[in-house]
């Protein structure tokens, strides 16, 4: 099982369509070694062990604070999310929480930095990789009810200096997305597809009987934070190996041309290219193509995330989807072909600059509420089918557990301890942004040759701070 620091990956919640919606810059400053399986496990044991936290009930108040938070969580989840907010505000007197809007075209800096300009800042704020950008605005989250429930190893990734800024979401996984129908009508063993070669005879298979192989994404956040987290992740078996493939991008001392991973990388991404069906769309709104490709029954395969499956099982009304890794090259036993990335997607983060007092306990009421209490945990971890977000459960005591195909995929795969790094998390401020819209998707679209795909990303790298060494930013 490699060594995994939790708490990876991105996304900001305004950007329609997809996972990571906008990918922001993370540090990591004094994280602690994890066993992702172990953790996740620990998790699980705690649910039968630890008692559920009182419900989180507002104070005695004067009269009612509004309390603000910069868009959903997530978009796919949006309506759920809404709906646990007006459960909320329901549950109290104290407080009204209100979901605000920004514009999704922009990065989370971006929509966020002339709120603080302008003195109006949300007090509730999510995301990842921009969390060393906002540690001295926000408060320490620091004896607080949720993160004692909470294993250290799923805080690390916002702690800044000793100071934790920010508590997480829930678990994510991204990969190979089946549609579970069509490949068994097609015959498809999932287990048996352990190399490239495995997967290009699959793919052959679901042509030979009329449905369509795959949908590989075109859309800038897919290939620039979690299709080059495929590479990233697979440069070493061990942790210091990854971060040193990182060093050596930052120092210019890399040759990706002549990269044996980065070689099968590009393999790989050459094979998704040439039996993808879906049509080539660089916006956002390709997104919802994918979902009602795989959804419809026509596609066996697409490159995606577990965020994707309320959007699924919406879209089919059932619960056919499943998740896989995506083999890299044509040895069963290389590192990572049998294992599929793992992590938090996301921390919620509380304004400490610009929101009153009460603004502050009403945003730490309204998550723990969300996160403690047996109305909260039905929003949370419910299937969507029933008004929940489906979210696989990261504190302790909790009494629901997500009943989707693809979550219990996922819950084995991190039992088994065949779980990747997201890499992606330790990307600089929009490197991913630069390298997704830019050189990813004209390789995809062919417009560059892979020897000019290694060089600008050699390039997007060179000279960056290596936040993951505890640089300053």
């Amino acid at each position: 099982m490699s060594d995994l620091e939790i708490g990876l990956g991105c996304n900001f919640p305004l950007k329609s369509g997809g996972h990571s919606r906008v990918h922001l810059p993370l540090e990591r400053k004094n994280m602690k070694k994890t066993k992702l399986g172990a953790l996740l496990a620990a998790s699980a044991v705690a649910l039968s062990l630890v008692a559920v936290a009182p419900t989180a009930s507002a104070a005695t108040c004067a009269k009612k604070t509004t309390v603000t938070m910069l868009g959903t969580i997530k978009i796919e989840i949006q309506d759920q999310f809404l709906a646990a907010v007006k459960a909320y505000n329901a549950s109290q007197k104290c407080y009204t929480l209100k979901s605000i809007p920004g514009d999704r075209k922009l990065t989370f800096l971006q929509n966020v930095t002339p709120m603080y300009a302008a003195k109006n800042a949300p007090t509730i704020m999510y995301t990842l990789q921009e969390i060393p950008d906002m540690a001295n605005k926000v408060l320490d989250w620091k004896g607080t009810k949720l993160v004692k429930l909470v294993s250290p190893g799923l805080l690390a990734a916002a702690n800044v200096g000793g100071k934790q800024v920010g508590v997480p979401s829930t678990a994510e996984a991204f990969g190979l997305l089946y549609n579970k129908k069509v490949i068994a009508a097609a015959g498809i063993d999932i287990t048996k597809i352990k190399t490239r070669t495995d997967l290009e005879a699959a793919f052959k298979t679901l042509q030979s009987k009329g449905k369509k192989a795959v949908h590989f994404s075109a859309i800038w956040w897919s290939l620039g934070a979690h299709f080059t987290n495929i590479f990233h992740t697979n440069v070493g078996k061990t942790k210091e190996a990854r971060l040193q493939g990182l060093d050596d991008l930052v120092a210019g001392k890399a040759n990706l041309a002549n990269n044996g991973t980065f070689k099968n990388w590009v393999a790989t991404m050459d094979l998704l290219k040439k039996y993808n069906a879906g049509k080539v769309n660089l916006t956002d709104t390709e997104y919802d193509a994918s979902i009602a490709n795989l959804a419809g029954g026509d596609y066996g395969f697409m490159f995606q995330g577990n965020w994707t499956e309320p959007n699924l099982i919406t879209a089919s009304k059932g619960d056919d989807f499943g998740i896989m890794p995506l083999p890299i090259s044509n040895n069963a036993k290389d590192y990572g072909n049998d294992s599929i990335p793992v992590g938090v997607p996301g921390y919620f983060m509380i304004d400490a600059q610009q929101s009153s007092k009460w603004q502050q306990k009403g945003a730490i009421d309204f998550l723990t509420w969300l996160y403690t209490s047996p109305a909260g945990q039905k929003r949370v971890a419910g299937p969507v089918e029933e008004g929940g977000m489906s979210f696989i459960p990261v504190y302790k005591g909790f009494k629901i557990e997500p009943k989707t195909y693809m979550a219990k995929e996922i819950s084995k795969f991190a039992s088994a301890g065949k779980t990747l790094d997201w890499m992606n998390s330790y990307y600089p401020a929009g490197l991913q942004e630069e390298v997704g819209k830019v050189s990813m998707q004209q390789y995809f679209t062919d417009k560059i040759s892979s020897a000019d795909l290694a060089k600008a990303i050699e390039g997007a790298w060179k000279g960056s701070a290596k936040t993951w060494r505890g640089a300053a930013k």
